[in-house]
Order: structure tokens, then C-alpha cells, then sequence
């Protein structure tokens, strides 16, 4: 006859593995089967307990991942462990002056008063902090009264003693090999640390390491690309004023001011003016990229009544495409809101976007502006277009268009140089004006780009433009 408790621990073992927990089940009376009974109600108690280590560990990775600053990271951490490790102050220390250091961070605890916040720190060389570095194994101590009567030169033993702290586990950081600080654990009472899981204190320090780790490189690659930004402003605002210079005599020579020039040196002066404006264009697309990517791009908006706009834009470039043979057509609808934006901005928008699909047309083809007025999202917008009968682009080399020297296998049909910074400054643009840009291409029959702007201006404009 099977016993009656052994379908109850059956069950209880499918409840287990389903992740199901806090069981209960019959033990009476006292003998072998309910020893097994005990042992599942031992089993389901510390699976539970893992469990909810791990869930409150991979909570503590989503928020590493979402980007949170380290601060932040570290309250979340010292509310939620508190119903699985024990701890009554937590502190974060970070190694600093070439590892010879060791800096508070962070600290929080129960304690009315903090005798060790951020910023106190102490030599390493020397210290029982340098040994648990050299060994990577965290340390315990149960009675830190005792520890302090043994080491009595410890100040920051005797200041969390001083604080109420009775036991301490100093848990190690290091992010591939290489230490990088310490996380202390500590409580009230003494012993608290005799028989805890050491390693779900090791796994909550190595995922902090990590954070520090990734907020480092992080910090490094803004200010490097921080130093990019002045260091591309400076060099293009030096060497703007001689090309500036050079051209302006080129301008005077060939123009007969400074007497007659020879139809030789007027060859070579006009290679010269041309290298010239190549130079200055490439100058004004670096400081271009310099001020966007600093977050100094600024933006002069006003009111412009877009038909009249895109007329004078027509004109402006018509003569450019001319020269290839190429004839720009002007298709705007028959009502056109005025539209707050940059006028300025948005012309080297516009004659970029002109000038890339003469580049890349043959002669004797057409190139169409377009304008019409649109519904974006819940306001109103316009949409400009520039469409050619070019070679268009391959779909897979698409997703190039808008980056910084973001070239493709197309190039242009007489030989023209490019920059390649051309279209990811125009997105750049569009965009600061609360507008977004795209391509639409087809190989051999050519392509349009299209961008939208809101008729009201990007956020913030002020109210006396409407």
C-alpha cells in the first residue's frame, strides 16, 4: 500500500520545478517518509532563496544595462538585497592616483550618523585591503571590535565601530583581471557573515565592477570626442582665414586689379581658386560637424514664406546644374504655409541636395524641387523633395547615406570630389529642426530625398515667429 504523503511530495516537487514555492506537507508520523518530507521542505526553502537572489541580481543587471548612473545603481541594490543578505551600511570604494589610493565613492547605512562617506580615503601599500586585492578573495570579519583591539592604527576600522558596526565583508572589484576598488557589506550585529553565501556578495561586486568599468570608458570616449570637437574647431577656424586670404588674392589677379595676367598663369590661378573653394568647403563642413556634435549648433529661426524661399533656391542653383547640361525643374504646390526655420540652415540643406544629385546625374537628364504641405504626426509640416533621373543607389548601401563619409559604390559623373560629410550634416540639421530625412532610390532610374519640416518651428521657438 503506497503511504498517502508520497503523492503530496510528488506534487510538492512539480510545484517546486515550477517554480512554485513555500510548501507544505505531511510529516506525521515520525519515521523515514517523513524525514524526506523535512528534507523537501529544507530543498524548497533554499531554492526559493536562490531564486530570488537570481531574480533580484538579473534586476540589478537590467539597470546597469538601462544606462542608470552609478549612484542610482547602488540605492537600488542596497533596497533590494535587504530581504536576502544582511547588511545594516554598504560602502563603495574606488582605487584612485594609480591604484595607490583607495576613495569612498558611496555609502549609505542605518546609522544616525556616517563616519565614512565619499570622499575619505587611505593609502593602499600596506594596508589588509592591498592583501585582499592580491588574493581576490573577499574577507569576513565577524567581530570587528576584536579586529580594532588587534589593529588599533585602523582608522577606518575604528569609524565604523564608532558607527555601530559589528561584522564586515569586503568583497574585491576587479573587471578583467585588473582590481579596481572594493565593496564593503557591513551589520550591527557580530557574526553576521559566519556562514553566508559568499558568492551572491562576490556576483553583486563583480556586476558593480562592471558598471564602474563601463561608466569609465564611457567617460573617456566623451572626452575624447570633446577634445575631437575643439581640436577640429580650432584647426578649421586657423586655417580658414589663409585660404580665406589666398583666395581673395587669386580674386584680385584674376580679375586684372594687380595688371595683366597671362593666359598661362590664369590657368594655373584658376586651379589654385578652385583648390580654394574646395579647401573653404571642406573647412565649413568640419566646423559644421564640430558644432553639432559639441551641441552648439545654434539655429536663427524666423518665419519665411517657403514658396518664395524655394524660388530663389531654384535660381540659385540653376546655373549650377546648367553648367552640366542638367535642367532643374521647380514643382511647388499651389498653397504653401509659411514655415519657422533657419533660412540659412535649411539653404545648405537644400543646395546640398541639389548639388549630390548633380553630381551623380549625367547630362541631359532633370533634376525636380518639389514642396508640398503635409499632416506630421498631430501638427502640420511641409515636405521638400529633390529627385533626380541619376544612377541610384544600391539597396544595401542605403543605410550609408546620412553618415559621416558614409560613401557608396556610385560615384560621380564627371569626377567631382565630395567631402562625405555632406549628407550626415544635412540630417544633422533637419533634424534640429524637429523634421526627418530619408532617400528613396532605384538603380538606373535614380533617386529622391526627402525631408519634412514643421510648420510651427522646432520645439522651443519663440511664440512671435507664428
Amino acid at each position: 500500500m503506497v503511504d498517502p504523503r508520497i503523492p503530496k511530495y510528488r506534487e510538492a516537487a512539480v510545484a517546486m520545478k515550477a517554480g512554485r514555492f513555500g510548501i507544505e506537507v505531511p510529516i506525521e508520523p515520525e519515521d523515514e517518509v517523513a524525514q524526506l518530507g523535512r528534507a523537501l521542505i529544507a530543498l524548497d526553502r533554499s531554492i526559493e532563496s536562490r531564486f530570488e537572489e537570481l531574480r533580484t541580481l538579473v534586476r540589478v543587471t537590467e539597470k546597469i544595462n538601462s544606462g542608470l548612473v552609478l549612484d542610482d545603481i547602488l540605492n537600488h541594490v542596497y533596497e533590494w538585497f535587504r530581504n536576502i543578505i544582511p547588511y545594516d551600511r554598504i560602502g563603495f570604494s574606488l582605487l584612485a592616483e594609480e591604484g595607490r589610493v583607495v576613495r569612498a565613492r558611496w555609502a549609505r547605512s542605518e546609522a544616525s550618523e556616517m563616519r565614512i562617506g565619499a570622499g575619505y580615503e587611505a593609502p593602499l601599500e600596506g594596508s589588509s585591503l592591498q592583501r585582499i586585492l592580491e588574493t581576490g578573495q573577499p574577507r569576513i570579519l565577524n567581530d570587528l571590535g576584536a579586529y580594532l583591539r588587534e589593529h588599533p592604527k585602523s582608522d577606518a576600522t575604528r569609524r565604523i565601530v564608532e558607527e555601530g558596526m559589528r561584522s564586515s565583508l569586503t568583497c574585491p572589484l576587479i573587471v578583467m583581471g585588473n582590481p579596481t576598488g572594493f565593496m564593503f557589506f557591513s551589520s550591527a550585529r557580530p557574526n553576521t557573515y559566519q556562514d553566508v553565501h559568499v558568492e551572491l556578495f562576490r556576483q553583486i561586486a563583480g556586476q558593480l565592477a562592471m558598471t564602474v568599468e563601463k561608466g569609465r570608458l564611457y567617460q573617456q570616449l566623451v572626452d575624447l570626442n570633446d577634445l575631437k570637437n575643439k581640436f577640429l574647431g580650432i584647426a578649421a577656424h586657423d586655417l580658414r582665414s589663409p585660404i580665406g586670404v589666398v583666395k581673395s588674392y587669386l580674386a584680385l589677379f584674376l580679375g586684372g586689379f594687380l595688371g595683366e595676367v597671362s593666359e598661362p598663369h590664369r590657368k594655373i590661378m584658376e586651379a589654385m581658386n578652385r583648390t580654394c573653394v574646395s579647401m573653404l568647403s571642406l573647412i565649413d563642413d568640419l566646423l559644421d560637424v564640430s558644432a553639432i556634435e559639441s551641441g552648439k549648433l545654434e539655429l536663427n529661426c524666423e518665419k519665411v514664406d517657403l514658396g518664395a524661399y524655394l524660388r530663389e533656391c531654384h535660381a540659385s542653383n540653376k546655373m549650377l546644374t546648367e553648367a552640366k547640361s542638367i535642367e532643374l525643374k521647380l514643382d511647388l504646390a499651389a498653397t504653401l504655409p509659411g514655415v519657422v526655420m533657419d533660412p540659412s540652415r535649411i539653404s545648405q540643406v537644400v543646395n546640398n541636395l541639389i548639388a549630390n544629385a548633380a553630381k551623380f546625374s549625367h547630362p541631359q537628364t532633370t533634376i525636380t524641387l518639389k514642396a508640398r504641405a503635409i499632416r506630421e504626426g498631430s501638427g502640420e509640416a511641409v515636405e521638400i523633395s529633390v529627385a533626380d533621373r541619376g544612377q541610384g543607389i544600391p539597396p544595401d548601401e542605403v543605410p550609408k547615406m546620412f553618415t559621416a563619409f558614409g560613401r557608396t559604390s556610385v560615384r560621380p559623373t564627371a569626377g567631382e570630389k565630395s567631402t562625405g560629410l555632406g549628407l550626415a550634416i544635412v540630417k544633422r540639421m533637419v533634424e534640429a529642426h524637429g523634421g526627418r530625412i530619408w532617400v528613396e532610390s532605384k538603380v538606373g532610374e535614380g533617386s529622391t530625398f526627402a525631408f519634412t519640416l514643421p510648420v510651427h518651428g522646432p520645439v522651443g521657438s519663440t511664440s512671435n515667429l507664428l
